[in-house]
């Protein structure tokens, strides 16, 4: 999927002043393309991943997924195009707590109106989880529950995948191995992926990386 984003701008009010997030942001990710948003707290990049996501408007410009602008779409236009063509994987995990590991990763699939219980299983087991099916999300370490998270935002096969943080609540050696996987998986399908971070180390295994700086975008 390849993504155009266009003159965007986005500020958010605090009492009475005017916090200038976004300034005139333009980028272009091509299809199958990892991008890495590096920047430090405050930057912006969230706000950019989250509009990027539909999850909020932009104040001005557009964003174009494969010709179709999503600041166009109504409300629910854009839940039904979110989850037919986006998989998110968010810092905080985000699972369903009284859903085993197998029901998270079939929800996107159920939503799309399907019930393959064994594609659910097999992206478990492509996450190295087979034996934690069953097991609740307080039952599973946190790189488990991250694989997890993992596993229900790409079973349904979106073609952009965006992560915000995603082990920013891991220790270091269990957040390499996450990664490893993430990106393994994604090479292999294809996936476009917008990956947020603020770890430079993390950054140079993307494609490209995209500083953003002052609420402005640097290639």
């Amino acid at each position: 999927m390849k993504v155009n984003v266009r003159n965007l701008k986005k500020n958010f009010i605090q009492g009475k002043n005017i916090i200038k997030v976004l300034d005139d942001v333009s980028l272009d990710i091509n299809s199958g393309e990892i991008i890495a948003l590096l920047g430090k707290s405050g930057s912006g990049k969230s706000t950019l991943l989250s509009l990027l996501a539909g999850l909020e408007k932009p104040d001005f410009g557009s964003i174009l997924f494969d010709q179709n602008d999503l600041t166009k779409l109504s409300e629910e236009a854009l839940c039904d195009w979110r989850a037919k063509n986006l998989g998110i994987v968010f810092q905080q995990f985000n699972l369903i707590p009284h859903l085993t590991a197998l029901e998270n990763v079939l929800l996107p699939l159920e939503i799309n109106g399907l019930d393959d219980k064994k594609k659910a299983l097999d992206w478990l087991t492509l996450v190295g989880l087979e034996d934690r099916v069953d097991h609740f999300p307080s039952m599973l370490s946190g790189g488990e529950q991250q694989r997890v998270a993992i596993a229900r935002a790409l079973v349904f096969g979106p073609p952009m995948l965006l992560a915000d943080e995603p082990t920013g609540n891991l220790d270091s050696e269990t957040g390499k191995k996450v990664i490893e996987t993430l990106f393994n998986i994604v090479r292999e399908k294809k996936t476009t992926m917008v990956i947020v971070t603020h770890d430079e180390e993390l950054a140079l295994k993307a494609d490209r990386i995209v500083r953003l700086t002052g609420g402005k975008c640097h290639s």
